[in-house]
C-alpha cells in the first residue's frame, strides 16, 4: 500500500466545515475587541474613573493587541481555506508527508506537521 499524499475530498470538507465554525467563533471575538476599544474611547473616562490614565492606556493598548493577534489568527484560518480550495490541506511544508488528522483538528490551520515543528523549536 502507498502512502497517502493528500487528503480526500470528503475529508478536506470536514476540515473546511471545522474551520467554518472557527472563523464564525474568531470573528465574534474580534467584534467584541472593537467593541471593548470603541466603548474604551467612547466612556475612557467614565468607565475608568478610579484608575488612572495609564491603567486606561493600558487596557486600551492590550485590547489592541489582542485584536491584531486575532485577525492574524483570522488570517491564518482563511489561507488554510484557500489550500482546501487548491487541495494541498494537511501536507506539511518541511516534509512534504501529511499532517496527522488530531494536529489538524486541534490546530487546522497547521503547516507543519508535529515532527517538523520540533525540529524548528
Amino acid at each position: 500500500m502507498t502512502e497517502k499524499t493528500r487528503y480526500s475530498d470528503d475529508e478536506l470538507h470536514e476540515f473546511d466545515q471545522l474551520i467554518d465554525v472557527k472563523l464564525e467563533k474568531a470573528h465574534e471575538e474580534l467584534n467584541y475587541y472593537f467593541a471593548q476599544i470603541k466603548e474604551l474611547a467612547d466612556n475612557g473616562s467614565t468607565k475608568l474613573k478610579n484608575l488612572d490614565d495609564g491603567t486606561g492606556t493600558f487596557e486600551s493598548s492590550r485590547l489592541q493587541q489582542m485584536a491584531a493577534r486575532q485577525k492574524k489568527h483570522i488570517q491564518h484560518l482563511n489561507n488554510a481555506k484557500l489550500r482546501i480550495a487548491n487541495k494541498v490541506y494537511g501536507v506539511c511544508r518541511e516534509t512534504g508527508k501529511l499532517i496527522s488528522k488530531e494536529r489538524l483538528k486541534a490546530v487546522p490551520h497547521a503547516t507543519l506537521s508535529i515532527v517538523a515543528k520540533q525540529k524548528k523549536n
